[in-house]
């Protein structure tokens, strides 16, 4: 049988940073990273509060089948989500979703997140895409597994590329950010937290603000991410 301990151990280090971080309160989010050579991605477990976490209680699940195959607790509601992205986004290896109040804002108001500065434009390249609302059948049918159709949906009617903007926000509902790796995805729930803060903040200040100049969005963003990228140190 295989030994899952490590992605169990890396998603329950996840799940503990987004809690520091402040994204979270009571059981409100999860986050889940994914061994695709396995075929299983770790998930928190439902329901189950954060300083009760522990890493072997994390559930690991197939991702095509959705069968539990470790961890002995039910996972997290929204599982289906979390499984369709990672089946329809080859590239995600780690998924946040939260309940981050300014993000959460944004999706409860059906508004893209504009990009009004170069702190947006560091982390994702344009708008944070909101998804349409769901209909009836699909909230009475199959909720959480349409949900994560209704992302993909978003991002190819749209055309965006999931690394590009590593982050949605679902109508109503709240946000969801990811990553190359469960790390970056962290950091990118914490980016969008702060740039939705932000936005409401600017938005206060003046209302009729315009979003960021192309040419400094693509500067700034490519400056981080992409072939030409010099800011930081290599990873």
């Amino acid at each position: 049988m295989p030994d899952h301990r490590e992605l169990q151990e890396r998603a329950f280090e996840a799940n503990r940073a987004i809690v520091r971080a402040g994204l979270v309160v009571l059981t409100f989010g999860n986050v889940s990273c994914v061994d695709r050579a396995e075929g299983v991605i770790s998930i928190k477990p439902s329901g189950v509060a954060y300083e009760d976490l522990r890493p072997d209680e994390m559930a690991v699940i197939d991702l095509e089948t959705g069968d539990v195959v470790a961890g002995g607790r039910r996972p997290s509601s929204d599982t289906p989500t979390h499984r369709v992205l990672y089946r329809r986004f080859a590239d995600v290896g780690g998924i946040v979703h939260t309940h981050s109040p300014a993000a959460t804002a944004w999706a409860q108001a059906g508004r893209d997140l504009p990009c009004l500065g170069t702190t947006h434009a560091d982390h994702f390249r344009g708008a944070v895409p909101v998804t349409r609302a769901l209909v009836s059948e699909e909230i009475r049918g199959s909720y959480e597994e349409l949900t994560g159709e209704v992302i993909v949906e978003t991002f190819e009617s749209r055309g965006l590329e999931p690394l590009e903007t590593p982050a949605v926000l679902v109508a109503s509902h709240g946000p969801l950010a990811w990553g190359a790796d469960v790390g970056r995805a962290v950091e990118n729930a914490v980016a969008l937290e702060t740039v939705a803060g932000l936005a409401l903040q600017t938005f206060a200040l003046k209302a009729d603000v315009a979003s960021l100049d192309d040419d400094l969005l693509e500067r700034h963003f490519s400056r981080k991410h992409g072939p030409g990228a010099y800011y930081g140190q290599e990873r």
